[in-house]
């Protein structure tokens, strides 16, 4: 084996130690009944709201009304306001760099978890879907799985149906919500634990570290709009042209 396969070897050991360190508290605190329990927290503060922190609804009419009315035009600014926050958190959780891990990962999988749900809660609002109906927001939450993922799960039957299904079924599921919270958690403590592997290049250099943050985090947020927009399929029919048109982060 060459000296930099030996090294390359070597780093990536240690970052894997490093994100298995890192995520084991978020783990523990997630399993398969606190996961549901923790993101039906987000759920509700991500639709809901908080102080300091506008809720699905007054986000998706605050964006309707700078669209003229136009929820097209308000879904693609929704996507759009939501790339560039989770981009920031994601720089301000990873300037810390390769040595900041531990204590950053916690803080992104929760930020970035709100502001997914709040994006796609807000999608699917100006779709015309109630989120008061808890068969919609199952199929919120199940929406933060990403095409990929959600599929998978539908292939080996452990979900019975996309996000559409989800939000159309005739009856609500309970176990759902823990179901699809265990994946969830496990989705996303990968994605930010994958997305720390970039630091192991930059981990002498904290601004490029939060770079990396920022594009991973602004690229993952992108695509759960998009697919937000795929499968939650417009129940006003003026709303049927061109349901998914966002312009690609930068």
């Amino acid at each position: 084996m060459s000296v930099g396969k030996s090294v390359g070897k070597s780093v990536g050991k240690s970052v894997g130690t490093m994100v298995v360190r890192g995520l084991t508290p978020v783990v523990r605190r997630l399993g398969p009944r606190a996961a549901g329990g923790f993101f039906r927290s987000i759920l509700d503060a991500a639709i809901d709201g908080r102080s300091g922190f506008p809720g699905a609804i007054a986000v998706a009419e605050r964006q309707r009304a700078r669209a003229g009315g136009d929820r097209v035009r308000a879904c693609r600014a929704i996507v759009e306001q939501h790339v560039r926050l989770a981009g920031a958190q994601g720089f301000l959780t990873s300037l810390g760099g390769f040595a900041a891990l531990a204590f950053a990962l916690p803080a992104n999988v929760t930020g970035l978890a709100v502001l997914q749900t709040r994006m796609v809660a807000a999608i699917a609002y100006l779709r015309g879907y109630d989120l008061t109906d808890p068969r919609v927001r199952t199929a919120v939450v199940a929406c933060l799985l990403g095409e990929e993922a959600a599929e998978a799960l539908v292939r080996k039957g452990r979900l019975p149906s996309t996000p559409l299904g989800l939000a159309t079924a005739p009856v609500h599921d309970p176990s759902l919500d823990t179901k699809i919270a265990a994946e969830l958690a496990a989705v996303l403590t990968a994605q930010v634990g994958g997305k720390r592997l970039g630091l192991s290049v930059s981990r002498r250099v904290p601004l490029l570290g939060g770079g990396v943050g920022a594009a991973v985090d602004a690229i993952a947020t992108y695509r759960v709009g998009r697919y937000a927009q795929r499968e939650l399929v417009p129940r006003h029919i003026s709303q049927l042209s061109d349901p998914e048109g966002v312009s690609a982060p930068e």
